[in-house]
């Protein structure tokens, strides 16, 4: 049941927050269902997998830029198995105070936009509305969608998936934090859209990074990483229907509070 429960916050989380919503299911796994560090991710990695992978679905495509999810996938797909492995070498206490510096880096980062852009704060990824797409800075994105192949573009994309990739499967998180302002960078998408592609490149990092994880542990899946799936599932679903009533600045600033309390209880615990 608190399986269940957790991956219901991890779902719900996801879904009323533009990046970095993620982040919370490494410390909630610790500490509620006493699981370690690297299966933690990994069970982590499956219901953000699916949580994504619903929301895309509920969109039907909209405000997705397709060819990016491809160039980011697939990079961040391969580097994914790789920040798994890395977190099986380093020792735990090591893998718990990068995470607690990354949870840092992505606090600083919500707060601040609460603080000076609170109209960000309202685009979410449970959020179903369409947007136009803009003129591409380093990336060159048409209004049809299509991206122009050239190789520099390609390559600053191809690093943000590799890194958004280890980073998943190192911390079981989505990469969300790294992927929006990465797209909104390079490619000149408006925020909506950059969440809502950010979506399925998720879907597919994960994914890819969660079916990693059931080759080393089979196990996993019959215990409880179903529940925390389901339980993510109809988190984002939750998300869905109360994004547009909660989110805003606040809630953005009182998530960042949540996400540093855990991480450093978390780390606390750990070292004690």
């Amino acid at each position: 049941m608190l399986a269940l429960l957790i991956g219901a916050v991890i779902g719900l989380v996801l879904g009323l927050t533009g990046a970095g919503g993620s982040v919370l299911a490494l410390p909630l796994l610790m500490q509620g269902l006493l699981l370690p560090p690297a299966v933690a991710a990994g069970v982590s990695l499956g219901a953000v997998a699916l949580a994504a992978g619903f929301g895309v679905l509920l969109r039907r495509g909209r405000q997705v830029a397709w060819p990016a999810v491809t160039v980011l996938g697939i990079a961040g797909g391969v580097a994914t198995p790789l920040g798994q492995w890395l977190g099986r070498q380093l020792p735990e206490a090591a893998v718990l105070a990068a995470f607690t510096l990354l949870v840092g880096v992505i606090a600083r980062r919500m707060w601040r936009q609460a603080a000076e852009d609170p109209a960000a704060t309202r685009v979410v990824r449970a959020g179903t509305g369409r947007s136009a797409l803009l003129a591409a800075p380093a990336c060159s994105l048409s209004e049809s969608g299509y991206l122009e192949w050239r190789w520099p573009c390609m390559l600053r994309m191809g690093i943000v998936g590799l890194l958004a990739g280890v980073l998943s499967g190192l911390f079981g998180v989505g990469g969300g934090f790294v992927i929006v302002p990465a797209l909104v960078l390079l490619t000149g998408l408006p925020m909506a859209q950059a969440v809502a592609t950010s979506l399925a490149i998720i879907a597919v990092v994960a994914g890819a990074g969660f079916a990693s994880f059931l080759v080393t542990r089979p196990d996993v899946v019959a215990g409880p990483a179903l529940l925390v799936m389901a339980g993510g599932f109809a988190g984002m679903l939750a998300g869905t229907w109360l994004a547009p009533h909660l989110a805003g600045p606040r809630l953005q600033q009182v998530f960042v509070v949540a996400i540093v309390l855990l991480a450093l209880w978390n780390l606390i615990t750990t070292f004690a």
